[in-house]
């Protein structure tokens, strides 16, 4: 979908959106909430419109979570390979919403799925990003042991992504929890290595050192509030900037 002319110009040409699975919960908690869909679905198309290259990853926790499974006595690996297949489903339900949004969509899994999902192979995925469509990356990194947020810095260092904008239900990075600690101080902009020592939730570490190691800028912003995609696209001060 190319930029309409005297369309604003877009501050990244290539962004990863990283989805966790509970966003897609909504207020019910569990499961997949579709209006939540529907409006992720009717930004990213603001935003393609743009002629920003869209890819996203999502995660699993709405429906499974491997890490609680292995702390209730589950054999680790068994537990991170069931998280996987969570996020397949959740793929689904998204390139459903987005193809009802008019926005060609291709699921790639690093499990092989061929029924539902194409091989993750990362120059099929930049070529799908060059022709338009919305690329979803399922399945994690397809290894046990490493998070959806390490998946998320791998595929968007992998694929030449400008940013990684992280998905919250916060207005950026703090502190401490806002929803637990009244004076949690909020950052605008931080450093790789503050987060790291400070050991603030942003990502996990494999994934924040993975994205100091190759330049690549993490946004967390809330994305209860509609529009923000598109406003940090567009170069806004939106959310919290962990950059160099």
């Amino acid at each position: 979908m190319a930029a309409d002319a005297g369309s604003p110009r877009p501050a990244y040409r290539r962004i990863v959106l990283k989805l966790s699975g509970e966003a897609l919960a909504g207020s019910q908690g569990y499961g997949i909430d579709p209006p939540v869909l529907d409006r992720v679905a009717a930004e990213l198309r603001e935003v393609v419109g743009l002629g920003v290259q869209v890819a996203i990853v999502i995660g699993g926790g709405n429906i499974f979570r491997g890490v609680a499974a292995s702390a209730g006595g589950m054999d680790r690996a068994t537990a991170d390979y069931m998280g996987m297949l969570a996020t397949i489903i959740n793929a689904l339900a998204l390139q459903n919403a987005l193809e009802k949004a008019d926005l060609q969509t291709r699921v790639l899994s690093a499990i092989e799925m061929r029924a539902v999902a194409e091989p993750y192979i990362r120059r099929r995925a930049i070529r799908h990003l060059e022709k338009g469509r919305v690329v979803i990356f399922a399945a994690g990194t397809g290894n046990p042991f490493f998070t959806t947020d390490t998946a998320g810095a791998l595929r968007a260092i992998e694929i030449g992504a400008d940013a990684i904008m992280k998905a919250t239900k916060v207005d950026g990075v703090y502190s401490a929890d806002p929803t637990k600690v009244a004076n949690a101080e909020r950052f605008a902009r931080m450093t790789y290595k503050d987060v790291l020592s400070r050991g603030l939730q942003v990502m996990d570490s494999t994934a924040i050192s993975l994205c100091m190691d190759n330049g690549l800028p993490i946004i967390v912003f809330d994305l209860t509030r509609s529009g923000n995609i598109k406003r940090i696209v567009l170069g806004e001060a939106v959310g919290s900037i962990v950059a160099g």
